[in-house]
């Protein structure tokens, strides 16, 4: 049996590539209008043209996710659009990898920014027409670094900790009006930043992962279209590891 959607709008963030478009593909595909978020136009235009030409619904939002003025401007453009926006999928995200002691404030700061403070932005921006309606799907898509932490990467390890407690948090505000909250947190996906990964660093990192393979981004995406169906009334506050059985 199919997953069920009733007529549902998304907003997708980092929509313009990897596993946000992904993402944004595979709601498509379940009939659900999807809202493409990226900071540049060229990239989310260009995935919400690709599913306008399989025959889904799309439009293109250029937005910096961590311009929190940019932000609220875009939540009330989409809600005098659509009147409520059903689903919001935070996928934006960036790295600036370093070890602690050589990381500079900028980098700190841009990643919690882009990766986690986004996301309360985006939330109090559409958050209010779901729980208004009684019935929304929050998901956050954190990452297996943010409940094992990873070395050089404090910062990001960091923002997607943060991400799964703002999840859990926002599961017990939501729960009552009938608006859930789960976080994805994937392990290593065959995307642009997982394209170094080769030779001996290739098979240090499959050494970890029990199913010896790097994952697509179809697997996060097909997680989250679950999360976001009419099947998943019952599941909140939830962390789901799409990882290989990397962290279990």
């Amino acid at each position: 049996m199919g997953l069920t959607f009733e007529n549902r709008t998304a907003v997708v963030t980092g929509a313009g590539r990897g596993i946000g478009k992904a993402i944004a593909e595979t709601l498509a595909s379940h009939g659900v209008e999807v809202v493409c978020v990226s900071r540049t136009s060229e990239t989310c235009t260009a995935v919400a043209e690709g599913i306008v030409q399989s025959g889904g619904r799309a439009r293109a939002v250029p937005v910096d996710v961590g311009d929190g003025a940019a932000v609220q401007a875009a939540s009330e453009d989409l809600l005098s659009d659509y009147g409520t926006i059903d689903i919001l999928v935070n996928n934006a995200g960036i790295t600036r990898d370093g070890l602690l002691f050589r990381m500079s404030d900028d980098d700190w700061q841009d990643v919690i920014q882009t990766n986690l403070t986004s996301c309360f932005y985006w939330v109090r921006g559409l958050g209010r027409s779901m729980t208004r309606k009684r019935w929304g799907r929050i998901v956050n898509i954190s990452s297996v670094a943010g409940i094992a932490g990873n070395a050089g990467q404090t910062n990001y390890a960091a923002a997607k900790a943060g991400m799964i407690g703002l999840t859990k948090s926002l599961a017990r505000e939501f729960a009552s009006r009938s608006v859930t909250a789960n976080a994805v947190a994937p392990g290593f996906i065959k995307t642009d930043m997982t394209a170094a990964f080769t030779g001996d660093l290739a098979d240090k990192v499959l050494g970890g992962i029990p199913l010896k393979r790097f994952g697509g981004s179809l697997d996060v995406a097909n997680m989250v279209a679950y999360l976001c169906s009419e099947e998943a009334n019952y599941v909140t506050g939830q962390v789901f590891t799409v990882d290989g059985g990397m962290v279990m």
